[in-house]
């Protein structure tokens, strides 16, 4: 079961000047950053609010460290943008499953590591109606990580 919008994901080429914007215009802080070197990928996480699961929802701003990575080739073609939507599941495994027997094509033969030690597989966006699509079951998160 779905149960929160997770994130949506916005490819930058400046993830600086990108936080920054946000944090001017809106007030979002940053609550978590990393590099996730598989993704190719510098990646600051905004938090947006609490929900009722436990869990939270955030942007994810996302800076391509290489140009062979999978946003830097989006961006190139895309510019900048959303990249994808995220939605929240207890349980990421067994939601890819269930989408995958209704003809879905799940991007991962199984989940990976993703943003603060969450877990996550991707929809292909050509079954998705042009939208790349995320799973994710969240880590516990105690407090922020910079």
């Amino acid at each position: 079961m779905l149960t929160r919008i997770d994130h949506i994901g916005i490819a930058c080429h400046d993830l600086d000047a990108t936080v920054e914007f946000y944090r001017a215009t809106y007030g979002f802080e940053v609550f978590h950053t990393e590099v996730n070197e598989e993704q190719g990928v510098r990646e600051a996480m905004l938090k947006i609010n609490d929900t009722s699961d436990g869990g939270a929802s955030y942007l994810q701003l996302l800076e391509p460290t290489r140009e062979d990575s999978t946003v830097a080739k989006w961006l190139a073609k895309n510019g900048e943008g959303v990249h994808h939507i995220a939605f929240g599941t207890a349980d990421v495994d067994g939601e890819a499953a269930d989408i995958r027997d209704k003809g879905v094509r799940v991007l991962y033969e199984e989940p990976r590591r993703g943003s603060m030690g969450s877990r996550i597989t991707f929809l292909h966006p050509k079954d998705c109606h042009g939208v790349l699509t995320e799973l994710v079951t969240s880590a516990p998160v105690e407090s922020p990580e910079h």
